[in-house]
């Protein structure tokens, strides 16, 4: 009774299956349209999506960002600071979470970071998990794929975090930040510096308004791209292409996703609509990741703080790991 209790709220808040049929109610009785048109379909797919997408983010955005009132970038590094060896990725990644930066925004907080004294290797945990995990993209994950689906991804995002500032610390990679980035004044976190209630409000409030305002059309191209997927594209045609029994898929869709620029939320949609049409969860989750860590803006903005061995070095430890990710999911672990 407790599962089936909270696979009910499931559907009623995350998945909102009222809502889907609200959209399919309203198509029909309204509009006339044929439910086995694939006009329909893909429509019905748009509406659903978006309006599903854009609730839960602002929800999501408003709740995270007030705990990030707590978790300020001078008060993150000043946590770090305390930790040393693989501990110090560790919890890089964690706090990665729960900062949710987006690729481009986290290469300023990497300079704050490096400037510090931080280790090189801690940094990079961080700035691969902040635009890779947060409290928002799992939730969606969830909504969309399950909570099983969701929490891999999680563990998947940290561990690669960890291993990938690992290596780079191994690898002694200190050398290879550019000079200015050693250089320049510290801000340090200011003692006793509290915030009211009122103020995280107002925050988390105005945050909603600009991450919002950042990627509400990425989220509109996603959605898009995801219902014509869905509606027009024949499943066997995908499958030709990314299916899981291609040995190819992965690393079609872990390229195929390196051009785009498009936090998380933009790319859930296309995610959602290849799964539907039998694309496997690891060649997903390759795409998701290499949209969201290795996007040509992000890794041009890289390229301004950190030398071309550092920046190859970075490309291709994340490449493989998203690639490895993608045909353990595929061939090894059946969800």
């Amino acid at each position: 009774m407790l599962k089936e209790f909270f696979e009910l709220l499931n559907d009623i808040l995350l998945k909102m299956t009222w809502l889907n049929n609200l959209v399919d109610d309203i198509l029909v009785s309204v509009f006339n349209m044929d439910t086995n048109t694939l006009i329909f379909s893909s429509l019905s797919f748009f509406i659903y999506d978006v309006i599903k997408i854009f609730i839960l983010l602002s929800f999501l955005i408003y709740v995270s960002s007030y705990i990030q009132t707590y978790f300020t970038v001078e008060r993150t590094r000043h946590v770090l600071s305390k930790f040393k060896g693989i501990g110090a990725n560790i919890v890089g990644a964690l706090l990665g979470t729960i900062t949710p930066f987006c690729s481009c925004s986290s290469i300023p907080i990497f300079i704050g970071f490096t400037r510090a004294g931080l280790p090189i290797g801690v940094t990079f945990s961080f700035l691969i998990s902040s635009p890779l995990v947060d409290l928002a993209s799992v939730v969606l994950l969830a909504s969309i794929f399950g909570w099983k689906i969701a929490l891999i991804y999680v563990a998947v995002g940290i561990i690669l975090a960890v291993i990938g500032g690992t290596l780079i610390s191994v690898f002694k990679m200190e050398k290879y930040v550019e000079d200015f980035v050693l250089q320049g004044d510290i801000v340090t976190l200011e003692e006793g510096e509290i915030l009211t209630r009122k103020q995280r409000h107002k925050y988390a409030f105005d945050q909603v308004n600009e991450i919002v305002k950042r990627v509400w059309k990425y989220v509109i191209i996603g959605v898009l791209i995801g219902a014509i997927i869905h509606g027009y594209i024949p499943a066997d045609f995908i499958n030709s292409i990314l299916g899981s029994n291609k040995w190819y898929s992965v690393l079609v869709a872990a390229f195929a996703g390196i051009p785009m620029y498009a936090d998380i939320f933009g790319t859930l949609p296309i995610a959602e609509a290849l799964v539907l049409k039998g694309v496997g969860i690891g060649t997903v989750l390759a795409f998701m990741m290499a949209v969201t860590t290795l996007s040509i803006p992000s890794i041009i903005l890289l390229k301004k703080v950190v030398k071309n061995k550092l920046l190859i070095t970075f490309v291709a430890i994340v490449s493989i790991g998203i690639i490895l990710v993608g045909y353990i999911f595929n061939y090894i672990i059946i969800i």
